[in-house]
């Protein structure tokens, strides 16, 4: 459906390095990163709003490297939504639909507007409106030409939490009735674990990795997307120790991982230099050790307790730093605080490594 092919660009100081990237047609992508990785200009340059420097980009098997974007039939939305202050919410959908008759503009009109439940906002002005309501609008505006892709640049970024969270539900629902291919630029990891399908992380200019949502967020191929997910345990030493094994028919790869005097039985084919990665919740937290099929039993002091709404979050010292997350239930029922020995236990399964 999509396709970038040795895509560049460069203005300035900035470079967006040699792209290669395909979205599937119906499907709903998402691109993370910092700010400054290049997003909202990648999407420009799908939009034809920028020209690349090198590279070519193909929609439906078309090459609309060098078409303008009128011709490409992609839908754009802002993260500020760009709304006209002076015309009526019916006019600012129809802004986009100037090419068709006036009898088809109030037709997409009607249709889009019914679809995103503004009808009865149609004659009122856009000043005045609630930021869902401004973001709905924006929305209608971008589909009312019945684009085949749609980009959205940070659509929920001015959003308050409530209405983030209402907003994200009504995106992933009209994709399911519309089919249409989007593209949905986001920092809010979050955010992205909800709506889409596959995801890609920038950084600097270049595609780090790309994959589906959940493979992507669990299973990191870089420190720096291990990070960009929130993950604090990423630890980089050396696989040792790897032997094969078969058991109920099944192979597995058994190895021994170190960092300093940090030990772990890990699953893995090779030996050599590693990062090993262990998400927070995939611990568990005891006040004694107990029998279970965790390999990784890790005995240490609790030097920070932090709340983050309905978890807590724990950081240890097991000869390096460790942070596990538990329930406020789990905390009291454990009789945890500061300075408290406590084993923090660990599945192999769990601990990824590249």
């Amino acid at each position: 459906m999509i396709r970038l092919v040795d895509v560049s660009f460069r203005v300035g100081a900035f470079e967006l390095g040699s792209i290669n990237l395909e979205i599937e047609r119906g499907e709903y992508f998402a691109i993370l990163g910092p700010t400054g990785a290049g997003k909202t200009r990648l999407l420009e340059i799908i939009a034809g709003l920028q020209r690349p420097s090198s590279g070519k980009i193909w929609i439906e098997d078309e090459n609309v490297t060098a078409l303008p974007p009128d011709r490409r039939r992609v839908g754009f939305m802002y993260q500020d939504y760009l709304l006209f202050p002076h015309l009526t919410v019916r006019k600012n959908i129809m802004f986009g639909l100037r090419d068709k008759t006036k009898r088809e503009r109030l037709r997409h009109v009607d249709e889009i507007s019914h679809l995103l439940g503004l009808d009865h906002l149609l004659d009122r002005h856009v000043t005045g409106l609630s930021g869902g309501e401004q973001q709905r609008i924006a929305l209608a505006r971008a589909l009312a030409p019945q684009p085949r892709v749609l980009l959205l640049d940070e659509p929920l970024s001015a959003l308050d939490p409530q209405n983030r969270r209402a907003v994200r539900r009504e995106l992933t629902d009209l994709h399911r009735r519309l089919g249409t291919t989007t593209i949905h630029v986001t920092h809010d990891f979050e955010e992205a674990l909800v709506v889409a399908d596959r995801l890609a992380v920038m950084n600097n200019g270049e595609i780090v990795q790309v994959g589906p949502t959940e493979e992507v967020v669990h299973k990191p191929r870089s420190a720096f997307v291990a990070k960009f997910f929130g993950v604090e345990n990423i630890f980089k030493g050396e696989i040792v120790q790897c032997h094969k094994q078969e058991e109920s028919g099944e192979e597995t790869h058994n190895a021994i991982f170190k960092c300093g005097v940090l030990q772990l039985s890990i699953i893995a084919a090779q030996e050599g230099p590693a990062y090993a990665v262990i998400r927070p919740e995939d611990i568990t937290v005891s006040r004694e050790l107990v029998n279970s099929s965790a390999m990784n039993n890790l005995c240490g002091s609790i030097v920070e307790i932090e709340a983050t709404g309905p978890l807590v979050r724990l950081t240890a010292d097991v000869g390096v730093r460790l942070v596990a997350l538990l329930t406020r239930q789990s905390l009291v029922a454990l009789k945890l605080d500061t300075q408290v020995r406590a084993y923090f236990s660990v599945k192999a399964a769990a601990i990824h490594i590249f």
